[in-house]
């Protein structure tokens, strides 16, 4: 049967079996190598109030938040795109 791509949509290359993670928008099990992550910072102070305390010389610690998304959820929010057949055979 062909096939889309040459990792088939994985990058576990010869690992066997990976486990699995909840989509963040649905709660699909994905494999935790399919799933798209998305890591981002989030500030646990107001904007306007970490500027100033920045300015007065004060260290504001922030979180770091990571949501795997499944592929359909992922190409539903834009994270990532459909491409077509010549550009899904480059490294992006």
């Amino acid at each position: 049967m062909p096939f889309k791509r040459k990792s088939r949509g994985r990058s576990k290359g010869q690992k066997g079996k990976s486990d699995y993670v909840h989509c963040s928008a649905c709660g699909e099990l994905v494999p935790r190598d399919k799933a798209k992550k998305v890591t981002r910072q989030i500030s646990l102070v107001d904007p306007v109030l970490a500027k100033e305390l920045r300015q007065k010389g004060a260290y504001i610690s922030s979180r770091t938040e990571t949501l795997y998304y499944c592929v359909s959820c992922a190409v539903h929010r834009g994270i990532v795109k459909v491409r077509a057949r010549e550009e899904r055979r480059l490294k992006a």
